[in-house]
This record gives C-alpha cells, structure tokens and sequence, in this order.
C-alpha cells in the first residue's frame, strides 16, 4: 500500500468513525410536562401532542421521553414539580395555564419553556414584550383581554339576540385577576 492510499484510509476512517458511534449513540430528548390537572383531563390533548411529535420523527419510548408531574388542581405542588423537572435536566418544559407558566419560569431562566393557554403574558411579566419576548419563553397566550371583548363582540355578531352572556373564571387561577396593561381597573371576579 502506497503512503497516499494509507492516508486516506486512515483520515476517512477518522472522520467516519465518530459519525458512526454517534448514529448508535442516538440522544434520546427529554421533554418535562407540567400539568396542573390530571392526566386524565388531558388525555386527548396528550394524545394530540404525542402524535405532533411522532410526525416530527419523535417517539416516545424510541428517541423521545416524557416526563410527566401533575398537580392535581392543587396550584401550590406546581413549584415543587416544575424544581423536580428542571433537576431531572429536561430539554424542553411545556405547561399550560397561567399557573403552571409561572411555576415554570420561577423554576428556570435557561431550560426552554413552551406555554399553551396563559393569560396575559404580558401582564403577568412572563415576557419583557410581545414583539420581542426574548429569555426562555415561547408559546401561546389566548386569554388577553383584548380578545375576549373581541370574542364577545364577534358572538354578539353571530347572535344578534343575544342579550346576556357570561364569562367563568377560576378565581384561583392568576389569570383571572391580573390586570391587562392596557387597562387601569381590574377585573372583578364573580
């Protein structure tokens, strides 16, 4: 064998060799759920998580792991459960409504954060700005007060007899007493 050729023998064996080990090393993401209900309320959304993932090439039990803390409507356990998550070193922290958003952020400024269904986030100092939110918080805020007069204003459309309708809040919940900033009096609650 000739110098050149046991060169190149011995650098394309360097460089494919890493790639390999990797490919049999395959990193399994760890993603942390913290829920503020039941697992059993939330079976068709978890359902339609899972499946997302799976579209996405990520399946649990094969390269993806789900790490799921529920507090059973009990907001103060959600500190707790979001510190367990970010000490088992999770990727990813998704959680929902505006209390475990919270518990989420106090929990950590570094792991991503992914909301669904927070109150006013801007508001609630989840974010610094809705154009630019910068940190570690990304997700989806429905309950701005902005909307719900909209929606209100659009079912007042849709039904042009309507008279009354009423709006249920959990009294519990911070959404439901945290001021928009665009507004000076707070909501009450009823």
């Amino acid at each position: 064998m000739r110098r050149r050729d046991f060169i190149k023998v011995i650098t394309g064996s360097a460089v494919v060799w890493p790639l390999a080990a990797r490919a049999q090393q395959t990193k399994v993401a760890r993603i942390g759920f913290l829920g503020i209900d039941s697992a059993s309320s939330h079976a068709a959304r978890l359902a339609a998580l899972r499946a997302g993932l799976r579209d996405l090439g990520w399946v649990e039990g094969t390269n993806l792991l789900i790490e799921y803390r529920w507090a059973e409507g009990n907001y103060e356990r959600l500190r707790g459960l979001a510190d367990e998550l970010v000490q088992r070193k999770v990727d990813v922290l998704v959680t929902h409504a505006t209390p475990g958003a919270l518990a989420a952020k106090s929990a950590t400024s570094t792991i991503p954060i992914v909301l669904t269904a927070v109150g006013d986030i801007l508001a609630l100092g989840l974010v610094s700005s809705l154009r630019v939110p910068g940190g570690n918080i990304t997700g989806l805020s429905t309950f701005v007060p902005d909307l719900t007069a909209k929606r209100l204003e659009l079912l007042k459309e849709a039904v042009p007899s309507l008279t009354k309708a009423a709006l249920l809040v959990n009294p519990e919940n911070p959404m439901s007493l945290s001021p928009s900033p665009r507004k000076s009096n707070r909501r009450q609650k009823h």
